[in-house]
């Protein structure tokens, strides 16, 4: 009984970092377009983490000297435009 419990402690150890690892994306991996995504944290007035809608994360940059993520929060919905992996634009969804 006490093995079965040590395998299942080992395997649920060994998967979570695969897990964790599996969610994080490349922003160099998106595709041009728009995205509906959740602010996660404000790393610095040019960089974000976001959660994706698929439920990916990634940390985008600002793409423009204009793009400053300094006055969005933690949890607030962003509408950007991403064009090789950077924010060019973005229209925070949230009212505070």
């Amino acid at each position: 009984m006490n093995v079965n419990r040590l395998f299942v402690a080992l395997v649920f150890a060994c998967s979570v970092p695969l897990t964790a690892a599996a969610a994080t994306i490349s922003p160099s991996s998106l595709a041009d377009g728009t995205y509906t995504v959740t602010v996660e944290k404000i790393v610095d007035a040019k960089h974000v983490q976001v959660k994706m809608d698929n439920g990916s994360d990634t940390t985008l940059a600002a793409g423009r000297a204009s793009v400053d993520f300094s006055k969005v929060q933690p949890n607030d919905q962003l509408k950007l435009s991403v064009i090789a992996g950077a924010v060019v634009v973005y229209m925070d969804l949230t009212t505070h």
